[in-house]
């Protein structure tokens, strides 16, 4: 009987930990909605004329290390691991949560970019709105912090932190508005929090009785283009 309640008892508590806050929607929404907003409303338009013009006055030498920082917070869940710092999830677990936040955030910024047309600020191109880097660099810091918040947050903190000089690179490199730093931030907080919200539905229905998990999460570059490869054996 003692076993069973116990049984109960485990079953309750994740159920708790795997339903979703709606209160972890009011930050990141507020980092999208500032942004949106942003693409109308003429104060903000000029905090962002303001914000480039600051940057360009401090320093014009362009520095990509935002093309690999971004990769930085969520690498470091399986460099964590690889070095014996478990986290809150198995190989297989993670790994479904870092492949779903990654098609939300990737195809929600691949949408707004090919829809909204935002010329950069230096002009190269007009796929601005919003922030790619930010965005995958957001979600890898949420990813940390939601897989090693139970050990310490200190760990979230350094992603978040990561994260958000990513955020400024671009602004330093002329490549975004500051408005679409914040729906990129916005936009990778969502994914990963989503994610973790749909994990055990996408877990029990794409992946039931598939135990035995193996493979590598990866970044890469291939002379022009920066992405994730994701390689999984069953």
């Amino acid at each position: 009987m003692v076993h069973g309640q116990n049984a109960s008892i485990d079953s309750t508590i994740n159920k708790k930990s795997n339903a979703f806050n709606y209160k972890s929607l009011i930050i990141p929404s507020v980092l999208i909605g500032y942004g949106v907003i942003g693409q109308e409303s003429l104060t903000l338009k000029d905090i962002d004329n303001r914000t480039r013009n600051e940057f360009r006055e401090h320093d014009d030498r362009k520095l990509n290390i935002d093309d690999f920082s971004q990769y930085s917070p969520f690498v470091s869940v399986y460099a964590l691991n690889a070095m014996g710092i478990e986290g809150k999830h198995n190989f297989k677990d993670r790994t479904i949560v870092l492949g779903t936040a990654y098609l939300l955030m990737g195809g929600s910024v691949n949408i707004l970019k090919r829809t909204t047309k935002v010329i950069r600020p230096d002009g190269s191109s007009s796929t601005s709105f919003p922030s790619g880097h930010t965005a995958t660099a957001f979600m890898g810091a949420e990813f940390l912090y939601q897989e090693y918040k139970d050990i310490s947050v200190w760990y979230g903190v350094a992603g978040y932190v990561v994260a958000a000089g990513t955020g400024l690179f671009r602004l330093h490199n002329e490549k975004h508005w500051l408005t679409d730093i914040a729906t990129g931030a916005g936009i990778g907080i969502l994914s990963t929090k989503i994610a973790y919200w749909l994990h055990p539905i996408i877990k029990n229905t794409l992946f039931k009785d598939k135990e035995k998990t193996t493979g590598i999460v990866m970044p890469f570059y291939n002379g022009r283009e920066y992405g994730l490869g994701l390689t999984l054996r069953f």
